[in-house]
């Protein structure tokens, strides 16, 4: 693999890659292709070096891999130095992107590999909800952070996961398999997992308050 398309700022989202389980070589050509910066983490960059992989960003603290290896196998990166302890180096990357007047990115490698990671990495979407439009991707899974209206066309049977972060309010929906009439969902006690669109057409999913993740899943 090698550079991503060159397009106009800000024009597609941009892209992240963090450091989780790696996704195919197909997936994330497709979404190099039209992302106009690509940021690293520096945990993973040895990995996209091995893969031949153009970044315009690394991001960290540095502690993992020296700024000048990355020099000796890449030129014209930027590199953002983010020391911070009380935030992760997503974190750091979605303030970079908001920062410098990005409103959209795309996530990968940011699931798989150690549990914890995956789960406060997904944890996340929620208190950027105003600032940044976050989807992550995986070989399995599309996850977004669902607005308080959302309407969407699938197939019959595309597997559609609810997932609350917390407590949420007021779901309802038209076109799943099992429907949400004005009910909540609460993490670790009522989850919507495993649902799925009841017929080829519009999906509808509305919820009052809280934070409601939208996986749609494939095997």
């Amino acid at each position: 693999m090698s550079s991503h398309h060159i397009v106009k700022d800000n024009q597609e989202p941009a892209l992240i890659i963090a450091n989780g389980a790696a996704c195919s070589d197909e997936l994330l050509g497709q979404l190099l292709e039209w992302s106009p910066v690509v940021v690293a983490l520096d945990g993973a960059i040895e990995r996209l070096l091995a893969k031949r992989i153009k970044v315009d960003i690394v991001l960290g603290d540095f502690d993992s891999i020296t700024k000048a290896l990355i020099a000796e196998n890449q030129t014209d990166l930027k590199f953002i130095s983010a020391p911070d302890q009380n935030k992760t180096d997503l974190e750091k990357a979605f303030d970079y992107l908001i920062a410098n007047g990005h409103p959209a990115v795309n996530v990968v490698w940011a699931t798989g590999r150690r549990a914890d990671h995956a789960f406060c990495n997904l944890s996340l979407l929620a208190p950027y909800r105003e600032s940044l439009k976050i989807t992550v991707y995986d070989d399995y899974s599309r996850v977004i952070l669902l607005p308080r209206k959302f309407e969407k066309w699938y197939p019959k049977n595309t597997v559609l996961s609810l997932v609350p972060l917390g407590l949420v309010n007021s779901i309802r929906t038209v076109n799943l398999l099992y429907p949400l009439n004005n009910e909540s969902l609460t993490l670790g006690y009522r989850n919507g997992n495993s649902n799925a669109a009841a017929d080829d057409g519009i999906v509808k999913i509305e919820h009052e308050s809280g934070d409601l993740l939208l996986m749609e899943c494939w095997d």
